[in-house]
């Protein structure tokens, strides 16, 4: 008798996985569904203005808040495993920052949302290739290193963006780049969507891909070497990776906090370990976050709430509880 190739240890992950993509499912429908215009799906087959709204605003939003939640939970994911930090999120380099200033300088001297969308995307870019060029001139090839030269890029970036709102017209371009910063799906056009995402998909194919030497990544470096691993330009890759699929989502989104910290935590939690099931799940959960955090913004409320004040109503108590536990281990 041939025995089971099936691992009893793998069947409660593939039942932890399952469960959480049909939660995610139940969120992008709910996100299609839910607004200040309602829509029926007999309506949007017969009514020629739930047809419009379902395919230029309701299905841009769920589609950004599946796919780049995914990207934001796989990239914490990458940013804790490489950094071994577990408070390490995709912020770490310097992108949110970059990508504030890039979008900032678009709504000053650009005109029309895919512009700006397009400013934001080089500014990130920018940011992170300056942080991962700085990081370079240690030939050491640290993980401190890049956070160090991450924290020079975000003071840099900061005092553009404090510069550029300086010049800002208080009434209506001071109030759209604060608006940006604060992070929503409100803002999010179908004509963004297929380069910034065809950007998400392969950058997190390509962590995906490379999964096993990135949890080789969270060895000591030499172990790692000793294993036969170049860790300087893999870390180089991965990062610029996750870091290429951050900005392709913060560009659309605007500053979204907290779900590259919360997602990887949240399926550590349940997976227990760092390994394959965990990346998938911490994907997952950002999309379920992401997702669950625009309904809540577009329907709590007369007027629509940046997204970012509901991912931090559970980030922040999470990152007090994370800062205590390990300050108690120590």
């Amino acid at each position: 008798m041939t025995p089971s190739t099936t691992s009893p240890t793998r069947r409660p992950e593939a039942v932890l996985l399952s469960a959480a993509a049909l939660l995610v499912a139940a969120l992008a429908v709910a996100s299609l569904l839910v607004g200040k215009y309602p829509l029926t799906v007999s309506g949007i087959f017969q009514d020629e203005m739930q047809r419009q709204v379902f395919l230029t605003l309701r299905l841009p939003r769920a589609l950004t808040g599946v796919c780049g939640g995914f990207a934001l939970g796989v990239c914490g994911f990458v940013y804790q495993t490489v950094f071994r930090n577990p408070l390490a999120s995709p912020d770490i380099i310097g992108v949110s920052s970059g990508a504030s200033a890039g979008a900032a300088a678009g709504i000053l001297f650009l005109s029309g949302a895919a512009e700006i969308t397009l400013a934001a995307f080089g500014g990130a870019l920018a940011a992170v290739l300056l942080a991962l060029g700085l990081s370079a001139l240690d030939r050491r090839g640290q993980s401190g290193t890049i956070v160090l030269a991450g924290i020079a890029v975000h003071a840099l970036a900061q005092t553009v963006l404090m510069a550029l709102k300086l010049t800002a017209d208080p009434e209506r371009e001071l109030a759209s780049i604060e608006y940006w910063i604060m992070g929503s799906l409100n803002g999010v056009k179908a004509s963004a969507l297929p380069v910034n995402l065809a950007i998400c998909a392969l950058c997190v194919a390509a962590l995906f891909a490379l999964h096993r030497q990135v949890l080789l990544l969270s060895a000591e470096e030499g172990e790692a070497r000793m294993l036969g691993v170049n860790v300087t330009a893999l870390r180089l890759l991965v990062l610029l990776a996750a870091t290429l699929a951050v900005a392709a989502v913060v560009s659309l989104t605007g500053l979204v906090s907290f779900v590259g910290l919360l997602a990887p935590h949240a399926a550590r939690l349940v997976c227990k370990g760092s390994r394959l099931p965990t990346l998938v799940l911490s994907g997952l959960c950002g999309s379920a976050l992401l997702c669950a955090a625009d309904i809540l913004a577009r329907s709590v409320a007369a007027t629509e709430l940046p997204v970012s004040i509901f991912t931090s109503l559970l980030g922040a108590p999470f990152l007090v509880f994370l800062l205590v536990r390990e300050g108690r281990r120590t």
